[in-house]
């Protein structure tokens, strides 16, 4: 099976940056489909962005396209999500997530394996 960590969150003030890192373990993420979920206190979890295996596909949520960029990189089994612009209603627990079809798809219920979530603050 495939395990995920998530890192890179923290606390950040309006209009910084983070990148965000998801670390597998277990078998390789090649053939995998990625994604970045994320959920704040109080709301249902969101879709936020999604890679394909080889990333030739990339989709985003419209409330974080051009300010979110994710990529991979299969060699060290590893998915970053660079977000810039950072506002407070990108507050919200991060979660990466892999799905064994290699698409990159924007429903939670694709996905197979999960993180438990890294913690992104947005404050002045």
């Amino acid at each position: 099976q495939v395990h995920l960590v998530e890192s890179g969150g923290g606390l950040a003030q309006p209009g910084g940056s983070l990148r965000l890192s998801c670390a597998a373990s277990g078998r390789t993420l090649s053939v995998y489909g990625m994604g970045w979920f994320r959920q704040a206190p109080g709301k249902e979890r969101e879709f936020v962005a999604a890679i394909s295996w080889n990333s030739s596909v990339r989709n985003y949520a419209v409330s974080v396209k051009g300010r979110f960029t994710i990529s991979r990189d299969n060699a060290k089994n590893t998915v970053y999500l660079q977000i810039n612009g950072l506002q407070p209603e990108d507050t919200a627990v991060y979660y990466c997530a892999a799905d064994h079809g290699g698409l990159g798809v924007g429903r939670a219920d694709d996905y197979d394996y999960w993180g438990q979530g890294t913690q992104v603050t947005v404050s002045s």
